[in-house]
């Protein structure tokens, strides 16, 4: 298999990996915006360790990627990675505000409070 292939096929899995992991979040997004979102729980349920191994996934993809990028035009090989950036940073955005500030404000304690959750606090009641 040439380098063009394998960067192909690297690329296709991230953007794969990260519609995964978007998807698994999404319905996050509906729960978030009707308020039906259920409390944290002890065990974190099939849908987060498939987010989890997604994420995992998403390392060894992106080094073959990286390792097989024509990095002659370092625009073009940014761009082929823009989108699962951006997927992966709205999946990981979700779960962030979901944990750090929609759980907060619904009187859910944080699952680790601390100086960041503290901060947090501080930072939200500055603008209100």
């Amino acid at each position: 298999m040439g380098s063009a292939t394998l960067n192909r096929m690297s690329r296709a899995g991230l953007t794969i990996l990260a519609a995964a992991a978007l998807s698994v979040v999404l319905p996050l997004w509906y729960g978030m915006l009707t308020g039906h979102v259920p409390p944290p729980g002890g065990d974190e349920g099939a849908s987060a360790h498939i987010f989890q191994l997604c994420l995992a996934s998403l390392v060894p993809t992106g080094l073959l990627f990286l390792a097989t990028a024509d990095w002659r035009q370092p625009g073009q090989a940014i761009r082929r990675v823009a989108l699962p950036a951006v997927l992966v940073a709205l999946a990981l955005g979700t779960v962030f505000y979901l944990e750090h500030v929609y759980y907060a404000s619904h009187g859910f304690p944080a699952p680790r409070p601390g100086l960041p959750l503290l901060f947090i606090r501080r930072v939200l009641a500055a603008f209100r």
